[in-house]
């Protein structure tokens, strides 16, 4: 490395948010950005450590210390060229992933200021687009053709590893655009949907079709037209929380306020009767997790009244470490995203018991505070009831209790499934790894 004693010499330091008081009235990204010489010295904190834990820990198995070291000389197409040669959509992940890489990171291990390596992917990706360095690639087609159902991180990316390796590839996606979770699922405050249009573009100029709007059964005659079949099609869906009161009006699914957002961003227009919208509502999310998240934030923007987010499970560890999940686990400890800075009340160790309305609307939650107690048998730990219930005033509840693994049939063996579809909902890096070695088993069968 250029300067072997920058991680002692250099603090951590992230981009941070746009203020408050400024992002809280618009859909754009809240992250900022670093200058190139303050993103260049990040990259030097790196410390090309003999054994290391973040190529490891990245699904993807990025190269962090090699396009570090690329970005802290200057080197920014060979930085992007390192950086592409394992993750086929760095802008994406640059910006959502929460960087596995950087909690293995041998600083994280050290003093807790590990590598920015998120950060620096996002400004690598952003200056290879800005000079150039991304560029279209015209394969030599094998004569061979690959079907992809689903056109979320999954699917894109095996479709764009098996474009390169001379497939003809055909995307069929159900819904009106490509993207899956990364554009319905995902606020533009955190991805700003031109970014995924962008590398759309890339895609259909190197010669992958996307097909839109066709909710594609892979039965044997559509498998039979194809030499291979990919699915992709995610976790559809949701976890359902069936207590008296659940088909009050008021009462529904994250992905549906979400994914309806960021469709009227993107020009679709709803009635008011079809119109999901938090403004000047109480609201209360059910569920702790990044979904929930990203809730609370897209609440705000609505203009709703307040925020409440619940969660069933007891409130996670502060601070960097976990002793419960010790290194090289990932560490479950409390997380607090923008949405949260912008203000919420955050409450564990609650259960939801009933949904309360008047006149088929809903007006409030009643909700059991509890606590959970070792299982004697092993297992799931035991649920008790602590205090009386209570009620938490609603008029919009929105289930982030994440998604249900699918089943599948038997299928044929030219017909393969990857990301979420296989595995269970995750996160979008994990999808992508899962899409690039399904890429390669398709190669390997069709020889």
């Amino acid at each position: 490395m250029g300067n072997s004693r920058a991680f002692l010499e250099i603090h951590r330091q992230e981009a941070g948010y746009r203020p408050i008081h400024d992002r809280i009235h618009d859909f754009g990204e809240v992250e900022q950005t670093l200058n190139t010489h303050q993103r260049r010295e990040q990259a030097s904190r790196c410390m090309d450590c003999g054994v290391p834990f973040c190529h490891w820990a990245c699904p993807l198995g990025n190269k962090a210390p090699e396009w570090n070291d690329a970005l802290m000389k200057g080197e920014w197409e060979l930085a992007y060229r390192l950086l592409n040669s394992t993750n086929p959509f760095p802008e994406f992940t640059g910006r959502i992933c929460p960087a596995l890489c950087e909690k293995a990171c041998v600083l994280n291990r050290y003093n807790h200021e590990p590598t920015t390596n998120r950060e620096d992917e996002a400004a690598i990706t952003e200056m290879a687009f800005q000079e150039g360095y991304v560029t279209v690639h015209h394969p030599e087609r094998n004569g061979k053709r690959v079907a992809v159902i689903g056109a979320g991180p999954s699917g894109l990316a095996a479709a764009h590893d098996l474009n390169l390796l001379g497939y003809s590839v055909t995307v069929f996606e159900k819904n009106e655009a490509a993207g899956g979770l990364l554009r319905y699922g995902i606020p533009n405050f955190k991805l700003n949907k031109a970014i995924i249009n962008r590398r759309l573009r890339l895609l259909e100029q190197e010669g992958i079709e996307f097909r839109y709007g066709e909710n594609v059964l892979c039965d044997v005659h559509f498998a039979s037209q194809y030499d291979a079949v990919v699915i992709a099609t995610g976790t559809p869906t949701a976890r359902d929380l069936n207590i008296p009161g659940r088909k009050l009006k008021g009462v529904h699914f994250a992905l549906e306020l979400l994914s309806q957002q960021n469709r009227v961003l993107a020009g679709m227009e709803f009635s008011k009767k079809d119109r999901i919208t938090a403004l000047g509502k109480d609201v209360l999310v059910i569920g702790g997790g990044d979904t929930g998240s990203d809730c609370i934030g897209t609440a705000h923007r609505q203009g709703c009244k307040s925020v409440t987010q619940i969660e069933i499970m007891p409130r996670p560890v502060e601070g960097p470490e976990d002793p419960q999940n010790p290194w090289p686990n990932y560490p479950r400890t409390l997380k607090t995203t923008s949405s949260h800075e912008e203000g919420c009340t955050r409450r564990w160790n609650i259960n939801t018991l009933e949904f309360l309305g008047e006149n088929g609307q809903l007006t409030g939650v009643r909700v059991q505070e509890i606590d959970w107690k070792p299982n004697p048998a092993g297992g799931r730990p035991i649920m008790i009831e602590k205090g009386k219930p209570e009620i938490i005033k609603a008029e919009l509840v929105l289930l982030a209790m994440g998604f249900l693994k699918p089943e599948h049939p038997k299928y044929a063996e030219n017909i393969f499934v990857c990301g979420d579809a296989a595995n269970g909902a995750s996160l979008v890096v994990r999808a992508m790894a899962s899409g690039k070695q399904t890429a390669l088993n398709v190669h390997k069968y069709l020889g």
